[in-house]
């Protein structure tokens, strides 16, 4: 799997932890090893400009998806074909003042958001209550997943 991380941001992240969880994450829902991810870190100036230009909405906020191949999950048997995921853009800043409000760190907050923002790639989305309950019960089950792997390391 190709996966790239650049922090573009002012804020230092456990780039190597990010980079894992992807790894798992793609995994988990059998994405081809040959596709590629590609995950930007930004301030929010950049993130709001991002914000405005793609959701017509203000102010920064946490994490855009940028499908490109239109992939959707695979199988063990059948797993996602070659391709490129696409991008997923996220704010340490913002995920920083979620994190305080959630009672966790930022590095946790940006985990969750990679996780989501792989998601969105794949297809999911969250606009109806049965998507966010798919949606959301499938992300914490990733996060968890994850989070003991990290344990076993």
């Amino acid at each position: 799997m190709t996966i790239e991380i650049n922090n573009e941001s002012t804020i230092d992240i456990d780039e190597a932890r990010v980079l894992r969880l992807a790894e798992y994450v793609l995994g988990a829902l059998h994405v081809s090893a040959d596709a590629e991810l590609s995950i930007i870190l930004v301030d929010e100036g950049a993130m709001e400009a991002l914000h405005v230009q793609w959701m017509d909405e203000p102010g920064p906020t946490d994490v855009l998806s940028f499908p490109m191949d239109e992939l959707r999950p695979g199988t063990e048997d059948a797993p996602t074909p070659p391709g490129l995921l696409g991008d997923i853009v996220l704010c340490p800043q913002v995920a920083e003042t979620q994190a305080q409000a959630a009672g966790h760190s930022t590095l946790d907050e940006l985990l969750l958001l990679t996780t989501h923002g792989v998601l969105h790639l794949l297809g999911f989305d969250h606009a109806e209550p049965d998507e966010e309950r798919e949606m959301f019960g499938l992300q914490r089950e990733l996060l968890l997943g994850f989070v003991a792997s990290e344990r076993r390391r």
